[in-house]
């Protein structure tokens, strides 16, 4: 008998056979360990899947594999719609394998309300990096997490690392919500931005310029090459104003043609000396042991609102409260307190 999983990489509606064998942990683990895809593909579906008994499964898959994970290089690649990151991050792919290291791109889409599924796709946009042997797509629903990160990205990235992939991308859905999640599981953050200059400057948060480790500007060929320089001054002239988030590291600002594969090397050439400069002053350990902390907080508050929504004295109550607190019988507070004693079965100080 077979046991039936969904994998997000088959496309809507496909199921994957998994046998029992994938269903063993450690037998799960020794073949990620060994780079083969199909493990590794299933290996996430378990990390995504909500159900109990799945992520019984997943935890124990991360726990095998946990001291196989921390060597590669961690990047978050984020910008506005339409500045080119699916091009960019093909682009820059491409570079890294030719130079002999395997790539992983975990490319956060915008989710369906109805069916939460992906919409946009990035493997189909991506198709010259999908088909190399040295690289690997994995695109994921964002759901309703802030940032444009599925929630379990951060097990995703140990599972390829498990794999052997020596390069980590993830590649947000773009500016306007909360980058910091982004920038909280990676070594790296780097921030595209198109030749707009002065316009697009005026639009931009400051502090999503503030998480920025490096700043690229795209899209610089051809006609658009005067207004990608100017604009790269102005955006290097706004980074000097904000203070650097790591002790060790000035932000940059570097620009690229995506389209015509020109800058990558440069951009590579930064990240590495970023690695080199955090490294030596022993940051990289210390910022992911930081991470881990955060990591394991967010999972605290998912898991007690999960229990909360899933308790049915509590499912009874809410729309009260909510009256309550909308009509201004009740303030916010002493109904959140109501709903915890509840639940928590104790009294609140």
């Amino acid at each position: 008998m077979q046991l039936m999983e969904f994998r997000a990489d088959c496309g809507p509606g496909k199921k994957l056979p998994m046998t029992r064998r994938d269903a063993d942990p450690a037998l799960l683990a020794d073949r990620i360990r060994k780079g083969e895809r199909t493990a590794l593909a299933r290996g996430i579906t378990l990390v995504e899947s909500s159900r109990a008994d799945h992520q019984a499964q997943a935890q124990a898959l991360l726990a095998e594999l946990l001291p196989d994970t921390g060597r590669a290089i961690r990047l978050g690649l984020s910008g506005a719609p339409g500045v080119g990151k699916s091009t960019f991050t093909e682009a820059f792919g491409m570079l890294l394998t030719e130079r002999g290291h395997k790539v992983a791109v975990l490319a956060i889409d915008p989710s369906s309300a109805r069916s939460g599924g992906s919409i946009l796709g990035d493997k189909t946009r991506m198709e010259l990096l999908a088909r190399n042997p040295n690289a690997f797509i994995r695109p994921s629903p964002a759901g309703r997490t802030l940032g444009g990160v599925a929630r379990r990205t951060r097990e995703a990235m140990l599972l390829v690392e498990a794999a052997g992939f020596d390069v980590v991308l993830v590649e947000t859905v773009g500016v306007g919500q909360s980058e910091t999640s982004v920038a909280d599981m990676v070594d790296m953050f780097l921030l595209l931005l198109s030749p707009g200059g002065g316009d697009e400057l005026q639009g931009i948060k400051r502090g999503i310029m503030e998480l920025a480790d490096l700043v690229v500007v795209n899209k610089a060929d051809g006609d658009l090459i005067p207004a990608a320089r100017r604009a790269a001054m102005e955006y290097k002239a706004a980074l000097h104003l904000m203070r650097p988030k790591n002790p060790f590291w000035t932000p940059d600002v570097k620009l690229a043609s995506a389209l015509k594969a020109e800058g990558l090397a440069e951009i590579w050439a930064a990240i590495e000396a970023h690695r080199a400069a955090l490294e030596a002053g022993g940051e990289i350990e210390r910022v992911r042991s930081v991470q881990a902390r955060a990591w394991m907080w967010t999972e605290i508050r998912e898991g007690l609102f999960s229990a909360l929504m899933a308790n049915k004295e509590a499912a009874h109550l809410i729309p009260a409260l909510e009256a309550e607190v909308e009509s201004g019988l009740a303030t916010p507070t002493s109904a959140a307190r109501r709903l915890l004693r509840l639940v928590l079965g104790a009294e609140k100080p």
